[in-house]
């Protein structure tokens, strides 16, 4: 499914350049759920941003099935993420304009795949159906975290980078939240890399992974 060949990736300061990224190597199966560990710093955002295409790496080969993300066009990146990536992030980035129910299909229809069933189906295990007609201001931030990892599953991806996703939430409702998360990644068939700091909730995932001094360990 994911295929991470020699990632390297710097940023240039005023006075240095600094390394984030120093040669990582990362495969993961079709189905697979990974957490990705690190301290502080080590470049765990960064790894994701560029799996999903959101920045360019320095050297190094990134390729999601059959398809070599690092030589895609802008609008070439901008197309996998519509039509195989699921993305969850710590600030949820729900669209405030929109209730619940629009939020949650809102992936699912750029993407040309809304199901109405799965729909349904998603409302019911994040226990959303009562506040469809809602916004997300309306919503715990529980809650909201629920909505946008249904957002990144309701068109069926076929691999979801969650990034910090429970950072915001108490430890009760972020253990609730994750195993949720990978409960429903089973159900779809998809493949999970998330970014934890939390080695209790990379331990519900079926592998864990840790990034230190710019590789994986």
């Amino acid at each position: 499914m994911l295929n991470v060949s020699r990632l390297s990736k710097s940023y240039k300061l005023p006075s240095a350049t600094l390394p984030v990224l120093r040669g990582v190597d990362l495969t993961i199966a079709t189905g697979e759920s990974v957490a990705l560990t690190g301290e502080s710093g080590s470049g765990k955002s960064t790894l994701l941003h560029l799996i999903a295409g959101l920045d360019d790496p320095d050297t190094g080969e990134i390729a999601i099935d059959d398809v070599i993300v690092t030589k895609l066009s802008e609008s070439g990146r901008a197309k996998l993420r519509r039509d195989r990536l699921g993305l969850v992030f710590q600030q949820y980035n729900l669209i405030p304009s929109l209730k619940v129910a629009d939020n949650l299909a809102f992936q699912a229809r750029i993407a040309d795949r809304y199901d109405a069933a799965w729909q349904r189906e998603l409302a019911e295990r994040l226990e959303l159906s009562g506040m469809l007609d809602r916004y997300p201001e309306q919503l715990s931030g529980g809650q909201q975290q629920r909505l946008a990892i249904g957002r990144a599953l309701a068109s069926r991806p076929a691999l979801v980078l969650a990034d910090e996703p429970t950072g915001n939430l108490d430890e009760e409702t972020a253990d609730e939240v994750v195993r949720l998360m990978t409960d429903l990644v089973v159900r779809t068939g998809c493949s999970l890399l998330m970014v934890t700091h939390s080695l209790h909730l990379a331990s519900l995932l079926g592998r864990r992974v840790h990034l230190t001094g710019g590789r994986i360990a």
